[in-house]
């Protein structure tokens, strides 16, 4: 299964680079406070959707190799969550930020892969073969909520202060030129820190598998 565990982190590190190429030639979309999948609004499509296509076959990937090494019906569910997950950002890629579909990508893609992380990482530390491996699996794991509870707080600071500027944040709003003064817009970083929190843990756990 060597090969499948180069696969997941290949996957990744490649869906990493689409997304750092994507801040190279498409330096309109500020990364301070415009999400990942504006880029789809841009030039370069291709790459935000390699991006996603890439993201979630690492996790369909992982998914794969993690269940017949978990040992508890709750490990399993988080693998389940994994796979999910990987649909998810799968999704998000074929379905861009216009497409009525992409919230559903979202939803299927974001909050189910802490839980997965958690259930499945707390588990695998309980084996001989991962004992040692505990701090890398379990920081990385518990990153990923954080970053997410991150995310969220960030973007409701940032809507409530473009909604208190009259800036409408609705799906079909054309996102200002610029931040108004007073405003704090770290959502952009916030989406970008959970990206990266998010494959690390794929990549950890895809590292690791004896």
């Amino acid at each position: 299964m060597e090969w499948l565990s180069f696969l997941t982190i290949a996957s990744s590190v490649v869906s990493l680079l689409a997304l750092l190429v994507l801040h190279v030639v498409s330096p309109e979309f500020q990364p301070s406070w415009r999400m990942i999948s504006e880029y789809a609004l841009g030039k370069y499509k291709w790459l935000i959707t390699t991006f996603f296509v890439l993201w979630g076959v690492s996790s369909l990937l992982l998914s794969i190799l993690l269940w017949p090494v978990v040992t508890s019906n709750l490990a399993l569910l988080g693998v389940g969550l994994l796979l999910v997950s990987g649909l998810g950002e799968i999704m998000g890629g074929l379905f861009d930020i216009k497409h009525k579909w992409h919230g559903w990508a979202f939803l299927l893609g974001v909050p189910t892969l802490p839980v997965a992380a958690l259930l499945i990482s707390y588990n695998l530390v309980q084996q001989a073969d991962w004992f040692g491996f505990k701090a890398p699996l379990l920081l990385s794991a518990h990153a990923t909520w954080v970053s997410l509870v991150l995310m969220g707080a960030a973007m409701m600071i940032m809507f409530s202060g473009f909604k208190k500027a009259g800036i409408p944040m609705d799906q079909e709003a054309t996102p200002p030129d610029k931040v108004p003064d007073g405003v704090i817009a770290l959502g952009g970083y916030a989406n970008r820190f959970l990206v990266v929190c998010y494959i690390g843990w794929l990549v950890i756990v895809a590292g690791i598998l004896p």
